[in-house]
C-alpha cells in the first residue's frame, strides 16, 4: 500500500512549476481554473486536440497547425497558441478550430501546469500504453502522475477524460487512475524487456511494419525522457540527446548496462534524490542545453533550450 505521506522537500519540488510548465506572463489566465484533480484533466483536454484526432472530432486539422502546434515546448506559448485562437475563459470548452493541436504530451504537460497552480505536486511519466488499439503492442505514450493523499501517486491520462475519445479507444477503466500494467513507465518497460523476455518489437511509436520506431533502443530514448521529466525537465518526445541516440547500432554492453541502472531509478516508486543524482552526474543520460529535435514534419534540427530549463530548483 502507498504511503498517505510525502516528504516536503519532495512535494514542495513537483508542487513547483519548471521552466516548461510555467504559465510566466499568461499566470492570470489561471483565475477561475477549478481545484479538482479531474476537473483540471477535463479542462486541460478541452482546450487541445491531438493531431490524429480529427476525423474522431470531423474536422480538418490545417497543416501548418499540424505541422507547428507540436513543436511548441512551453506552457506559456502553448496558451498563448489557445488564447490568440479565442480569448475566453481557460474554463471553456474550445470547438476544434480554436484548440491547440498537440500531442499526448501537451495534454499532460498542460495538466500538470494546472496541478502545479493548485498546490498539486506533479510530474509527467513518459512510457507505454497498451490500450491504443494494437494488440499486443505498446505505443509511446506520455501520461501525468499526480499526489493523492488517499492513494499516494497516481496515473492519469487527461487525453482520455473526454468520453468520446475514452468511447473510441474502447477504454474500460477510469483515466483518472491508470492501471500501471496498462500503462508501463519506460524504466518498467525496459526491465521487462531486459529480465522478463518481453519482445522488444512490441514497443514504440508504431509496430515494426509501419516503420522503424520501436525496439529497445526507443524504450531507452523514452527512459532517458522519463528521467528528464523526473527532474521538471518536460521536454519534447522527439528531443534527443546521451547514450543511443544512434539507434540499435549504438545500443553496446556499455549502454544497455547505464539504462539497466536508471531503470531501477526510473520505475514506479522513484526518489527524487536517487533521480536527481543520477539525471546531475552521468552525461549519457543528462538533457544538454542544446537538443537534437527529430521533429516529425519539420525534419531534424539542433534547439537550444531556454535558460534555466535544466536542473530546476538546484
Amino acid at each position: 500500500m502507498p504511503s498517505n505521506r510525502l516528504a516536503a522537500d519532495e512535494a514542495a519540488f513537483y508542487a513547483a512549476q519548471s521552466a516548461f510548465s510555467a504559465p510566466n506572463a499568461l499566470s492570470h489566465l489561471y483565475a477561475g481554473l477549478p481545484d479538482d484533480p479531474a476537473d483540471l484533466a477535463r479542462t486541460a483536454r478541452d482546450l487541445i486536440i491531438h493531431r490524429l484526432e480529427g476525423p474522431v472530432f470531423r474536422y480538418a486539422i490545417p497543416q501548418d497547425r499540424l505541422h507547428n502546434d507540436a513543436e511548441t515546448r512551453y506552457v506559456d506559448d502553448i496558451l498563448r497558441i489557445i488564447v490568440e485562437r479565442n480569448t475566453a475563459p481557460l474554463t471553456e470548452r474550445r470547438e476544434p478550430g480554436h484548440r491547440f493541436i498537440g500531442v499526448c504530451r501537451d495534454f499532460s504537460l498542460l495538466y500538470c501546469s494546472f496541478l502545479r497552480h493548485a498546490g498539486v505536486p506533479a510530474r509527467l511519466r513518459i512510457g507505454f500504453a497498451d490500450y491504443f488499439g494494437s494488440d499486443g503492442f505498446h505505443s509511446d505514450h506520455v501520461v501525468t502522475e499526480y499526489w493523492d493523499g488517499e492513494r499516494g501517486w497516481v496515473l492519469a491520462d487527461p487525453q482520455l477524460t473526454d468520453p468520446m475519445l475514452a468511447d473510441a479507444w474502447k477504454i474500460d477503466f477510469d483515466p483518472m487512475d491508470v492501471p500501471r500494467d496498462r500503462f508501463l513507465v519506460a524504466g518498467k518497460a525496459w526491465q521487462s524487456i531486459r529480465e522478463g523476455g518481453a519482445d522488444p518489437k512490441t514497443f514504440g511509436l508504431h509496430p515494426p511494419e509501419e516503420g522503424p520506431m520501436y525496439g529497445e533502443w526507443f524504450v531507452a530514448h523514452d527512459m532517458r525522457v522519463d528521467l528528464a521529466a523526473l527532474n521538471k525537465v518536460e521536454t519534447l518526445l522527439w528531443d534527443t540527446w546521451g547514450a543511443g541516440t544512434g539507434g540499435s547500432t549504438e545500443m553496446t554492453d556499455a549502454v544497455c548496462e547505464l539504462h539497466d541502472h536508471a531503470s531501477l531509478v526510473a520505475g514506479d516508486d522513484v526518489s527524487l534524490d536517487a533521480a536527481r543524482t543520477l539525471f546531475a552526474a552521468n552525461e549519457g543520460l543528462r538533457t544538454p542545453q542544446t537538443v537534437v529535435s527529430l521533429a516529425p514534419f519539420n525534419g531534424p534540427s539542433e534547439v537550444r533550450l531556454r535558460r534555466q530549463a535544466l536542473f530546476p530548483d538546484s
